[in-house]
């Protein structure tokens, strides 16, 4: 019984450090270094770099129109700023309708090869000193560019991540409500990172790197966003986060939605973990390595198992003490929780105080089914995206 009491509280401290822990060590790290840090005077606000927005798209039709109104009507000089589009594989009107804008320079072959194919390819053509990439079904902050492109007058910056928003309406079901709540939970942690030392793998909404950092990916790369940024820390570079530059998006369309996006990042993040071994390093990345495992690798790794193991652990100290037994029933009410809050979302019953449950333990089934797929090689890098909620909002 003593060693599977240990083995309990190794689990719940590694459960406990992952979603609440790490978030508070980082709090209060970076309240010493405050203490300590030295003003940055390499950072000018006016700072205009020449850019190129890279755009893949791929049957956006419905979307693309609203996207083009957006992006032309960026607050930057037209002049230091390029707009490529890329519409490899579209068999919809989307590849006309950029065809018919002069600023906007399409690439498009037949073929549909994946995303990461396409950027490969675009990468080729760009020749301004900053690329930023940018989803087709979001709108960005008229302030975007402009906001990121500051922050690389400081030399030692090579990336620089935007916000992720997700536009919820009042009657949100939870596919939209716990994809808001999270990826607030996510900003929060990555403006930590980013303090601290760095973002570890931007999202692909919206980030940008220095394009002489840019490497092509192994064509089969399933979360090129997160392989991009996290390979520019290895060649020494900081990504930072600029919360005042974001990109809006609506939420999924249902949790069977949601779940085949966190599916495929799930198997992208064990992909990912395997190619950026490097990274393991503590004593030539010591900042970068400690934020990496503990904010990426510990979820998509031990995590998962260890909340299994605490639930058959528990049954089995069950009658050890009263302190196990405390703990069986919260865990039981924890997932009864989650279980009815998965039951009203399938019945379109709205009940907020249970999105997060929910949400919880939907989030941590998806990695066992994103390893499943991952070591099946069933998860192509070519992949139907999400079907998202559709309705109007403005920047």
């Amino acid at each position: 019984m003593g060693i599977l009491s240990i083995l309990f509280w190794i689990c719940l401290g590694i459960v406990f450090y992952t979603f609440i822990g790490y978030g508070l060590v980082m709090f209060f790290l970076i309240k010493i270094k405050r203490i300590f840090k030295k003003k940055n005077n390499q950072f000018n606000a006016d700072f205009e770099p020449s850019v190129t927005l890279i755009i893949p798209a791929y049957n956006e039709e419905e979307f693309i129109d609203k996207k083009i109104e957006n992006t032309l009507t960026l607050d930057y000089p037209a002049e230091k700023l390029e707009i490529f589009v890329v519409t490899d594989g579209s068999t919809d009107s989307t590849p006309t309708k950029i065809r018919s804008h002069k600023r906007l320079r399409l690439f498009h072959e037949d073929a549909r090869r994946g995303k990461t194919v396409a950027m490969n390819r675009c990468m080729k053509y760009v020749e301004t000193s900053i690329v930023v990439f940018c989803d087709a079904n979001t709108l960005l902050n008229r302030e975007a560019i402009r906001k990121i492109a500051a922050h690389y007058s400081d030399p030692r910056v090579g990336g620089v991540a935007g916000e992720k928003k997700i536009i919820t309406s009042n009657d949100e079901q939870a596919a939209g409500a716990g994809e808001s709540i999270y990826w607030k939970y996510e900003s929060a942690l990555k403006r930590l990172d980013s303090e601290m030392f760095s973002v570890v793998g931007a999202a692909g909404e919206l980030f940008s790197i220095r394009t002489e950092l840019y490497e092509d990916l192994e064509e089969d790369t399933i979360l090129d966003d997160f392989m991009i940024s996290l390979r520019v820390n290895l060649k020494g570079y900081r990504v930072i986060y600029e919360p005042e530059a974001f990109a809006m998006e609506t939420s999924s369309a249902s949790m069977r939605e949601e779940q085949k996006r966190k599916i495929r990042i799930c198997a992208g993040g064990i992909q990912s973990i395997l190619r950026l071994i490097p990274l393991f390093n503590f004593i030539k990345h010591p900042w970068l390595t400690f934020e990496y495992i503990s904010h990426r690798v510990l979820r998509w790794t031990i995590t998962p198992f260890c909340l299994l193991l605490l639930v058959i652990l528990n049954l089995i100290l069950f009658n050890a003490n009263s302190f196990f037994k405390v703990t069986l029933i919260l865990q039981f009410i924890f997932y009864s929780l989650a279980l009815i809050g998965w039951y009203l979302a399938n019945k379109n019953i709205k009940v907020k105080a249970l999105y997060i449950p929910y949400y919880f333990l939907f989030m941590n089934f998806s990695v066992f089914l994103g390893l499943i797929r991952f070591l099946k090689k069933d998860q192509s890098a070519v992949w139907e995206r999400a079907t998202r909620k559709v309705y109007n909002y403005n920047t």
